[in-house]
């Protein structure tokens, strides 16, 4: 089964053109992909939705923000697909509040083990990104 296309759409103010073309490259690096009936559906669904919106372009933003989050969420849940640096993001604010805050409390300095929890946190996630990139299981976006 194939991913649907967005509509054309040349009208988009600048900021809106941007989101909706960063959809349509997340749209572009999957069709990269085989992907399976049960992945297929869900994004074709949300695509429609996205074209189904005609008038309204604070309506179409926020569908846009929705549809794109849900497709992450499905694709790394069962795929393991994840984008750029999306390791990294996540594990700096893991290691700020798992190891920078809690040592600094017990130390008495959180001024300077809060930064060096972020440091650990981004060493961490940019080893699982390189990881990710490895294996293939991270998406040009």
């Amino acid at each position: 089964m194939e991913i649907k296309e967005l509509r054309d759409r040349p009208e988009l103010k600048k900021s809106l053109a941007k989101s909706y073309s960063q959809f349509n490259i997340l749209l572009t690096e999957l069709r990269k992909r085989e992907l399976t009936e049960a992945i297929v559906d869900p994004i074709n669904l949300q695509t429609e939705r996205i074209n189904s919106i005609l008038e309204s372009e604070k309506e179409l933003k926020t569908q846009i923000k929705k549809s794109k989050s849900i497709i992450l969420k499905l694709i790394y849940k069962d795929l393991k697909l994840v984008t750029k640096n999306h390791y990294r993001t996540t594990w700096l604010v893991l290691g700020m509040s798992v190891f920078g805050i809690p040592i600094g409390v017990a130390q008495g300095n959180i001024a300077f083990w809060m930064p060096l929890g972020m440091m650990i946190g981004m060493a961490v996630g940019t080893g699982m990104d390189a990881k990710a990139l490895k294996e293939n299981r991270q998406l040009n976006i």
